[in-house]
């Protein structure tokens, strides 16, 4: 079971606004309307994630939004790889549900480790039913293969490789500065979530990359090198 710090709403807020000039909030955001925009019909949202790293407070985070902006299409069903018997059936949901995705349900695939094989197998079965794929990931290049939205999270260095968001039918200029403030992947997670609860309008003015900003660097002590908490 995955482990995750302490970066609250409140401390989620105060990282966007120090990471206000940077790519972070705008490629969190872009991806946040990706999101929004698949989820619009209220169609089931799968969330899932890899065998050592299942994303629970992630699948919080979302709930919350969706009933605090009254967005039911955010509301997440977590999937899980092993459910233990007499679990309570919203933790009770194991892999066999992804055999049965139609057309219209987003699978939303979280993955700060490489995905089993056996997940990119049902991810692409899922994309062939007719469903948005959607990712927060490492660069893992079979899942980018497969995904409709993929949102980068380097693990090493402060500059995304190549872009920081991989982004159906958008051309990046040439050249562009992609370096970003190096930070963890749960307050990735938290950034997205609070985005998706955010009115379109924001959301639709959003765009990939801008230059980091000297103040964007504290976000470092917000989320480098501090201990982790069972949610």
């Amino acid at each position: 079971m995955r482990h995750h710090g302490g970066v609250d709403q409140g401390r989620a807020a105060l990282l966007r606004e120090l990471l206000g000039s940077s790519g972070w909030t705008d490629s969190t955001r872009w991806f946040a309307r990706a999101l929004r925009q698949s989820t619009a019909k209220a169609d089931p949202l799968l969330l899932v994630g890899t065998p050592t790293e299942e994303p629970w407070h992630f699948a919080a985070h979302l709930d919350d939004e969706s009933r605090l902006a009254d967005l039911p299409g955010l509301k997440p069903t977590l999937i899980r790889y092993a459910p233990p018997a007499g679990a309570p059936p919203h933790l009770a949901i194991g892999l066999d549900r992804l055999r049965d995705v139609t057309r219209g349900e987003t699978l939303f695939v979280v993955a700060p480790d490489a995905p089993p094989e056996s997940l990119l197998d049902r991810i692409e079965y899922a994309k062939k039913g007719g469903a948005t794929i959607l990712s927060i990931d490492g660069g893992d290049k079979d899942l980018g293969g497969l995904a409709n939205e993929q949102l980068i999270v380097p693990t090493t260095g402060d500059r995304a490789p190549g872009s920081l968001v991989a982004v159906r039918n958008e051309i990046v200029a040439a050249g562009a500065d992609w370096s970003i403030p190096a930070v963890s992947f749960d307050a990735v997670e938290h950034l997205v979530s609070l985005a998706a609860g955010e009115p379109m309008a924001t959301l639709s003015r959003a765009g990939p990359g801008r230059r980091r900003t000297r103040m964007s660097r504290l976000i470092e002590d917000l989320t480098m090198g501090r201990g982790r908490s069972q949610w």
